[in-house]
């Protein structure tokens, strides 16, 4: 008999391509996971940085605190640790870019961008997406209208535990899921079968899996020590054989859309109502 489907694993990432937080069970808001990417780090021109250019991100842990996270440096125990709250107030604003986007943000304490710049080594600015904010997935994915954060371009990432083993027996050196930065993780079901799914729930909840997710540089970073691998894995292993369509884009996971409010808890049973 197949093992049911469950929901294992929840994450939510404060700041954009810093660590993550594991999470018993979240709020869903209309932007995804509450907290999720709310915060952004901006260079001197005001463009979102990620672990794509800037691998010293990698550094960069966040823990959980009262109303809050904690930000430490893991190679740099001199620096202390940086408390942020979950929300911003709006004492200082600006625009900045985050892919094609222009979004309007509020700006950090000082503090936070002289912790960060330290950290990282250049100037940058911590900002953080109001609710204010009307920043919409995909059109052609999107008949719901779902909002999103200052995630790529969808509220949530989906990712089957058997996806990730199938994909390690096939490296040297297996790696963990932080490689992927899912929000949603599931056990049970054979390995990439959420690329099938269309309509689903977890719980009462119910989630649309919209397309899968192109991969790319990040997932080369080891999130312990900030280094890529030299062989550029496991990208490398991934681009041979799960390469789709015509720009050939990687696929590991899948971008989902929802309902925007509810809580969703680990442990629950998801069950799948329609298919791709």
């Amino acid at each position: 008999m197949a093992a049911p489907l469950l929901l294992s694993d929840l994450y939510i990432y404060p700041v954009k391509s810093l660590g993550g937080i594991r999470l018993s069970e979240s709020m869903i808001e209309p932007r995804g996971l509450r907290h999720d990417r709310r915060w952004l780090i901006v260079n001197e021109r005001n463009q979102f940085m990620t672990q794509r250019q800037t691998a010293a991100m990698a550094h960069l842990k966040v823990a959980p605190a009262y109303n809050g996270f904690l930000l430490t440096h893991q190679a740099r125990p001199d620096l202390l640790p940086l408390f942020v709250p979950f929300e911003a107030t709006p004492e200082k604003t600006l625009f900045v870019t985050i892919w094609d986007d222009m979004v309007f943000a509020w700006r950090a304490r000082p503090e936070c961008d002289e912790w960060l710049s330290e950290a990282l080594g250049q100037p940058c600015k911590l900002v953080y997406m109001s609710d204010m904010v009307r920043r919409d997935v995909e059109p052609e994915y999107n008949p719901e209208g779902q909002l999103v954060s200052f995630a790529d371009g969808y509220p949530f990432l989906l990712i089957g535990q058997e996806s990730l083993a199938e994909l390690n027996t096939r490296l040297t050196d297996p790696v963990g899921m932080d490689r992927f930065r899912p929000n949603l993780v599931f056990s049970g079901g054979e390995a990439f079968v959420e690329d099938t799914w269309h309509q689903f729930y977890i719980g009462e909840l119910p989630f649309r899996a919209v397309r899968g997710c192109g991969r790319c540089i990040l997932t080369t970073i080891n999130q312990h020590t900030g280094t890529k691998h030299p062989l550029g894995e496991p990208l490398r292993t991934l681009a041979a054989y799960r390469a789709q369509g015509a720009k050939n884009k990687v696929l590991f996971g899948q971008n989902v859309t929802g309902v925007g409010h509810g809580v969703v808890r680990v442990g629950e049973s998801i069950r799948v109502e329609s298919l791709k």
